[in-house]
């Protein structure tokens, strides 16, 4: 017979399952803004119970991912053109200083991991195709976000890194869904990319957060004429 604590555990593990498929279903647009999440039907989908389905609901929720109306139940949270603007603003702020940071205190493995994430991002695809459709490659998100989260990663700052990671997040459902509904997207920005590698190499902090915001900007700017 399990122990409390055994199905206490379990009990976790689920929510923590539930949690990561329900976020990564709303940062790919599976689940649009607005719409109702019920616990019945979360639960189906997952093929896990409805205790940690709504565990990981109110976890989301407190995250920014789901609303939580009273007497409704959990909806997608919506998103809007200022709240777009108001994130990428706030990256800005927050990425050019922690980058600032990592070159300061550049050392040769945070410069040899930050090579090799640019060389993995420039052979991965941005887009795949099967029987004529082409879909969003997954593994290229993946290896985005690792450029990016390396660029930072020297800034010696763990709190940093934890609100850089979770905007980002944010940032990729904006561009799902620009993607999912319009079609509209930029191709993966490899030059910008390389741009940004060499002058976080050179050490030059100026030109390192001036491209990075000037990236940013053309990101966003694409977004809102397809979004609006």
């Amino acid at each position: 017979m399990s122990k409390p604590s055994d199905k206490a555990e379990s009990g976790l593990v689920l929510s923590e399952q539930a949690h990561q498929q329900i976020k990564r279903d709303i940062m790919d647009g599976a689940f649009i803004p607005g719409e109702r999440l019920r616990l019945e039907a979360i639960s189906e989908r997952y093929g896990i119970g409805q205790s940690p389905v709504r565990e990981a609901l109110n976890r989301l929720s407190s995250e920014g991912w789901v609303a939580r109306l009273s007497q409704r139940g959990f909806f997608v949270s919506e998103l809007s053109i200022e709240d777009l603007e108001e994130l990428a603003k706030t990256r800005v702020w927050l990425e050019t200083k922690a980058l600032s940071e990592s070159i300061t205190y550049a050392t040769p493995e945070w410069e040899e991991g930050l090579i090799l994430a640019y060389h993995r991002l420039a052979r991965t695809p941005r887009v795949t195709e099967f029987a004529g459709i082409e879909t969003l490659n997954p593994d290229w998100e993946k290896r985005h976000h690792q450029f990016h989260l390396q660029m930072l990663s020297n800034c010696r700052s763990s709190w940093m890194m934890h609100f850089c990671s979770a905007m980002m997040d944010q940032s990729v459902r904006y561009r799902n869904l620009s993607v999912n509904f319009t079609r509209n997207r930029r191709g993966d920005a490899l030059a910008e990319h390389q741009e940004l590698l060499d002058a976080a190499l050179d050490h030059n902090i100026a030109l390192s957060c001036e491209l990075l915001t000037i990236h940013y900007g053309k990101t966003i700017q694409g977004l809102k004429d397809s979004l609006s």
